[in-house]
């Protein structure tokens, strides 16, 4: 999604365009085919408008992630990452790592985990499906 289209969204479901959250947007839209954290998504946005507050940052990405306009992941260690939604079809990830970078996966393997869900009396509601690695780049930076 473009900055143009994702500001256009927030103005269509009444929210207003203040200056931290078109930095708070332009930062998310560098950051296109990555998860970014909280507080990489913060300094960055800061660097642009300087008044904006880590509260912003937080209202906001709840916002965002209400309106689904964004991912959001948990990593092992508990930390929450967030990257722009860029297609509307159901979709998985692959990460990588060390950059973050982030490929799209279009294939869903819930049919299986749904037999087997029916097998242990319990119904699927949702689900997220997230594959960690490396990327090309940083595996060979790993053998330097």
């Amino acid at each position: 999604m473009s900055m143009k289209e994702l500001l256009e969204s927030l103005k269509s479901n009444g929210y207003k365009i203040t200056e931290q959250r078109k930095s708070i947007i332009q930062v998310l839209t560098s950051y296109n085919n990555k998860f970014i954290s909280v507080e990489t998504l913060f300094n960055e946005s800061k660097k642009i408008y300087s008044k904006t507050n880590m509260s912003t940052v937080y209202r906001n990405l709840e916002i965002l992630e209400n309106l689904n306009l964004i991912h959001k992941i948990l990593t092992k260690e508990g930390i929450s990452l967030y990257q722009l939604i860029s297609t509307t079809t159901h979709h998985h990830h692959i990460i990588c790592k060390r950059c973050g970078k982030t490929e799209v996966i279009d294939f869903c393997p819930i049919s299986s985990f749904e037999k087997l869900s029916k097998n242990k009396n319990f119904t699927l509601t949702d689900h997220k499906f997230e594959l960690y690695g490396y990327c090309f780049n940083c595996e060979n930076l790993k053998d330097s």
